[in-house]
């Protein structure tokens, strides 16, 4: 087969243009409507890109700017994110200290995170999910032995239940849910 570059030629990857005030705006708006994000991930996201390619313009790259006007024209809402973050855990069967945890990783405040915390009926309806999909207590064939009893309480400890939620859920017969009194 003939080589297809002559000798001494190479292909060279090109290197992409440092970015400017336009190019970074672009980059933020491209971003924030292609995925739900927080503030905070919008920031770091354009702070990678700025590693990546650079600064063509003097002084400090806008980041804090450009992330406060995506959110004053609500295209990135830390509140909604968190809200729509939450309730997608809640329904994988995700516990409480799981989402507080996924929340603060993505630079939710504490308040935000808060609100967008699962009461306990949502965390019972979650704790149920996960009790399902698992096969453990009510779903269960039959009752676990010790090892597979711990192992069953690892898993909800691991999903962000605590220990009463998980033991109450193991601890059920097959076929027999657990009381859900609050």
């Amino acid at each position: 087969m003939a080589q297809r570059w002559r000798a001494g030629r190479e292909r060279q990857k090109s290197v992409a243009k440092p970015l400017n005030n336009e190019a970074l705006e672009a980059l933020a708006l491209h971003y924030a409507g292609r995925y739900a994000t927080s503030r905070a991930k919008l920031i770091a996201y354009l702070h990678r890109k700025l590693r990546e390619r650079g600064w063509a313009e003097d002084g400090d790259a806008p980041v804090d700017a450009i992330a406060d006007r995506m959110a004053a024209l609500r295209y990135v809402d830390d509140a909604a994110y968190a809200a729509m973050t939450s309730g997608a855990m809640q329904r994988r069967g995700l516990g409480a200290r799981r989402i507080a945890q996924k929340l603060a990783i993505d630079g939710i405040d504490e308040a935000v995170r808060d609100e967008a915390s699962p009461d306990e009926a949502e965390r019972w309806a979650a704790a149920e999910r996960l009790a399902r999909r698992k096969h453990i207590g009510p779903f269960a064939q039959e009752a676990p032995d010790r090892a597979l009893r711990e192992k069953q309480i690892a898993t909800f400890l691991r999903a962000g239940h605590d220990m009463a939620m998980a033991r109450r859920w193991v601890n059920a017969a097959p076929g027999e849910m657990p009381d859900p009194s609050f």
